[in-house]
């Protein structure tokens, strides 16, 4: 059963089609990718899917309900939860405090920031914390963090609103190999225990062919291929379009 399905989605600026009439579907519980090269459209249709770019025609269904026209903030009310390529975070609050917040917002404790804050939701924030590996930095001032803590965080964040659908934008953009690999690990035991649906952008190919269920192949705002990771490495027109043949081949 599909979580999410976009049909028709087209989006342009200017004269640029930056999303061309796209369709796509993601199933329930499974983790999907999409890839293509610099300047597919893989951001802006992350943009679309969540609301913080209206589209121009297509619909975006997400359980069943049509939030083609809504806003970001109902759109994760719904349970969808999304990252971005540039991490956000609260750089100079703690790094308890960042997922702290998140976690009276979701429970629409928002005004109580700075009444109350200090004694609500500690154990709900410690569990978070703990599930993306920083509870062992929960006082440290987030701005200060490295870039794979830093997203480890703005994971932690996301998280914090329960969602059903996560949408990560390069979730392991600027990280060391040490760093990736912990990441990935934990993107699939995060998605394992909270039956969590996934569905992210990502430039490593190891990344995307050692953790993807499906893939959805972009070029100039267009699906040009979609399947299983041994369906996509194996496509010759995905070699042509976005691989190059001497990088596929030596895989």
């Amino acid at each position: 059963m599909a979580i999410l399905r976009v049909e028709g989605l087209r989006k342009s600026f200017g004269g640029l089609t930056a999303v061309a009439g796209l369709g796509l579907e993601v199933e329930e519980g499974q983790i999907h990718s999409v890839i293509g090269p610099n300047g597919a459209g893989k951001t802006t249709l992350f943009h679309l899917i969540s609301g913080y770019y209206p589209c121009d025609g297509g619909s975006v269904v997400f359980k069943g309900v049509d939030i083609t026209s809504l806003s970001p903030q109902r759109i994760v009310r719904l349970g969808m939860g999304r990252s971005f390529q540039v991490t956000k975070i609260f750089a100079k609050l703690e790094v308890f405090e960042n997922v702290q917040a998140a976690v009276l917002c979701a429970k629409g404790e928002g005004l109580n920031l700075f009444s109350r804050a200090d004694r609500m939701a500690r154990e709900a924030t410690a569990e978070i914390l703990d599930l993306v590996g920083l509870g062992d930095r929960s006082g440290d001032l987030a701005g200060l963090l490295a870039a794979g803590d830093r997203k480890r965080l703005e994971l932690g964040i996301v998280l914090a609103t329960s969602p059903d659908l996560l949408l990560l934008d390069e979730p392991t953009c600027g990280m060391s190999p040490v760093e990736t690999a912990k990441t990935i690990e934990l993107i699939q035991e995060i998605s394992s225990r909270r039956s969590l649906s996934v569905l992210f952008t990502e430039h490593k190919m190891d990344v995307v062919f050692g953790i993807s269920s499906r893939i959805t192949v972009m070029n100039f705002g267009e699906v040009v291929a979609e399947g299983r990771p041994e369906e996509i490495r194996a496509s010759e027109r995905v070699r042509q379009i976005y691989f190059g043949e001497d990088r596929c081949t030596s895989r």
